[in-house]
């Protein structure tokens, strides 16, 4: 999952960022509605947590324009405002969820996670291929029974690879989807991440490398 972090208090924006991460998302922070608008024209993002308070441009006013160009973003408004008519305009403009300051961060998370699976309804929760088991939701792993610990990263990786179902995945592909905007296209992350999920999965090995296209998953 790729989420966008738009928050004008900076150190809640990238504290918030670095929890997502832990849950194997590719998170990128702004700290501006202009900049928030500016990375959703650009990236294609399953889920944007906007500020409805940010200076100059509002979150709600980057929802609006969301939901005008018919950018496929789920939306989760944050605001200080507790009133049930400040929720209704904001859902009224087209956010999908709102949530007040301040929150739990897990539910946050949960949220995030279930506008996530709105984003991609025709994808499973749970993805299951040559022993291997991937529940999204619970965040674990585990092949011929047993459970594996696998980093946020590979945890990615192996997601992508998990819902390619056998057809090749590009080592671009990857980088877009598990990794964030500033993640450098002629790094070897992709390369190592890959082996190291190799190692972890086990014998026999169940991701085979496809020269100069990209990684599959299969026996």
């Amino acid at each position: 999952m790729r989420v966008l972090i738009a928050d004008d208090e900076r150190i809640l924006a990238d504290t918030v960022a670095d929890g997502l991460r832990e849950f194997a998302m590719a998170v990128d922070v702004v700290y501006d509605g202009d900049a928030a608008l500016e990375r959703l024209t650009v990236n294609r993002y399953d889920v944007a947590v906007l500020d409805r308070d940010m200076p100059v441009l509002t979150g709600e006013e980057v929802c609006r324009h969301v939901v005008d160009a018919g950018i496929d973003t789920r939306v989760l408004l944050l605001t200080a405002a507790a009133g049930i008519r400040d929720r209704v305009e904001g859902l009224g403009m087209g956010a999908d969820d709102y949530l007040t300051k301040p929150f739990a961060f897990a539910e946050l998370v949960a949220r995030v996670q279930a506008l996530g699976r709105r984003a991609n309804q025709a994808q499973k929760p749970v993805l299951e291929r040559d022993g291997i088991v991937l529940d999204v939701p619970r965040h674990t792993v585990s092949r011929d029974g047993l459970p594996l610990r696998l980093s946020p990263k590979e945890f990615a990786v192996l997601r992508i690879l998990l819902r390619a179902d056998g057809a090749v995945v590009s080592a671009e592909d990857l980088l877009e989807q598990a990794w964030d905007e500033h993640a450098d296209p002629f790094t070897n992350s992709v390369r190592v991440t890959v082996m190291t999920l190799r190692k972890k999965l086990g014998a026999p090995a169940v991701i085979h490398t496809v020269p100069r296209v990209g990684y599959r998953l299969g026996r």
